[in-house]
């Protein structure tokens, strides 16, 4: 760890078994930007290896960090980074985590059709078998929030037997 200190300011996790308090402050000690240790949650470990390439890329004030996205759809404005929709009138409508994670899906994919299951794997991930049905319900309250007529849709669209399409304007 002090060879690669000398060198480089890598981000470095320590993954090990032993999990003695000296251990992890020997570990931390030495230079590492974490220490967990095993058994282990793959969860947690992609959230500590997230948060420390977030620290170690894109620090506080950083001049390259991303931009907040948004998505235009006529008169209303979705913010992905705060889950919302903004509209015209300053009303702010909440999106759930599988709505923002529909639109995401939608939205990369603006003007193109996008499969059911493309949509679902986005979702829900591989276990996304018996969502067809809440992914039309979702689907349906996501409608409700950004079209001026939920009934005749003009943004987002069903192509019948294929999956959905977010026009442009």
């Amino acid at each position: 760890m002090q060879k690669i200190r000398s060198i480089s300011d890598i981000p470095v996790l320590f993954l090990s078994a032993r999990d003695e308090d000296n251990d992890r402050l020997l570990g931390l000690g030495l230079g590492a930007d974490d220490y967990i240790t095993k058994p282990f949650l793959p969860k947690e470990l992609i959230l500590r290896l997230t948060a420390i390439l977030k620290r170690t890329y894109f620090p506080p004030g950083h001049a390259d960090k991303p931009q907040e996205t948004v998505l235009a759809l006529g008169s209303k404005t979705v913010h992905f980074s705060s889950a919302c929709i903004l509209c015209s009138d300053g009303t702010e409508l909440p999106l759930t985590a599988k709505e923002l994670a529909l639109l995401k899906k939608l939205g990369e994919n603006q003007g193109n059709i996008v499969t059911f299951d493309a949509l679902a794997q986005a979702v829900w991930g591989d276990y996304y078998y018996g969502y067809e049905n809440t992914l039309m319900v979702h689907i349906r309250r996501l409608r409700e929030k950004i079209e001026e007529n939920p009934s005749q849709p003009k943004w987002l669209l069903t192509a019948r037997g294929i999956g959905y399409k977010l026009s442009k304007e």
